[in-house]
């Protein structure tokens, strides 16, 4: 392979994967370059790998997956100092308009011109090298390991969460859901003082990994049902599942907050009356914006543990395991190391 070359993980059609030569991008004038070091798998990429789809999204030609990652700037733009190179960075895998207003007031994850990495469009990382704009390429400290510099990415999604529950102190918390996702948001209700997190999942080996990783009480929501279920301040949903979102809404306390962060159907039926009676907030998550900083704060003071929650290591030829890996229950979360040929 010649210097200018690297390999790339191709999504080709539903169900194929395919390793690929390509040219090392070159980084735009206010882009760095970075050698990918760790990327997480979340579901988007494996809805992408079987269904060809997700949502609106068409995957009509191939695309590299992959938007958690990590690694080292081994280049830099024009416009980016070269004192950057050799740093350890976290990528922020967006590409906003930097005059859209939704950019000017703040929530530029809400962009509708986007260009976000593994969304058709928009190449991922589940490639040698990556390109992104230097101020979404955030520093971390040595501390940090490559892999929890990946999962600062699924990280955000909690606190944005954490952000639109108004997680504080004292409160009783309700999460469906006990994936990836789920296990970050009861790290982060932890980490913020929630006295009491209760999470539901079907699977006993990830209600297991939820008491590990801040969960007080566990439930099977099969076996249990909802009837015992204590009232709950804030509701977090995980799973997308209707049942669970169901669930947590009628769980809530008068004036309590539903934030829906699960992909699943595209409508579900909502109890109005309920939401009504009680004036519930039910919002939902879509990405995030300016979270790395906080992300990168929890990780290196040990508030979170994002490397305990690796279960699987693959290599850039094994990106089709590690997508299958994900159906386990035992998994929590799979990564893919570019360089571990």
């Amino acid at each position: 392979m010649t210097t200018n070359k690297m390999l790339a993980s191709l999504l080709v059609a539903p169900g194929k994967i395919e390793l690929a030569e390509r040219e090392i991008p070159v980084p735009a004038p206010d882009e760095v370059l970075v050698r990918v070091a760790s990327v997480g798998v979340c579901g988007s990429d494996v809805h992408f790998f079987h269904d060809g789809k997700l949502g609106d999204w068409v995957v009509d030609e191939p695309l590299v997956l992959g938007h958690e990652s990590g690694g080292t700037i081994v280049g830099v733009g024009s416009e980016v100092a070269n004192t950057r190179v050799g740093e350890r960075v976290s990528i922020e895998p967006q590409h906003p308009s930097s005059s859209s207003p939704e950019t000017l007031r703040g929530d530029y994850h809400l962009d509708p011109h986007m260009r976000f990495y593994a969304v058709p469009g928009t190449d991922g990382a589940f490639q040698e090298y990556v390109t992104i704009q230097s101020h979404f390429a955030h520093a971390i400290p040595d501390s940090v390991s490559d892999h929890a510099a990946a999962l600062m990415e699924p990280l955000s999604v909690a606190i944005a969460t954490a952000r639109k529950g108004g997680f504080t102190p004292g409160q009783r918390l309700l999460i469906t859901g006990a994936g990836p996702v789920g296990i970050a948001v009861a790290q982060v209700a932890r980490a913020y003082g929630v006295s009491e997190i209760v999470v539901s999942d079907v699977a006993a080996d990830r209600r297991e990994a939820a008491l590990r990783f801040g969960a007080t009480e566990v439930f099977d929501p099969i076996a249990e049902g909802p009837e015992g279920l204590e009232p709950v301040d804030v509701f977090v949903d995980a799973s997308g599942a209707a049942s669970a979102v169901r669930t947590g809404i009628d769980a809530l306390k008068p004036s309590g907050r539903a934030v829906l962060v699960g992909m699943g159907l595209p409508e579900i039926p909502l109890p109005v009356t309920t939401i009504q009676n009680r004036e519930l907030i039910v919002t939902g998550v879509f990405r995030y914006a300016n979270t790395w900083p906080t992300a990168i704060s929890l990780v290196a003071s040990g508030a979170v543990d994002l490397d305990s929650m690796v279960t699987g290591t693959f290599g850039l030829d094994q990106v089709q395991e590690a997508l299958e890996s994900t159906a386990n229950p035992t998994t929590i979360k799979t990564v893919v190391e570019p360089f571990r040929h």
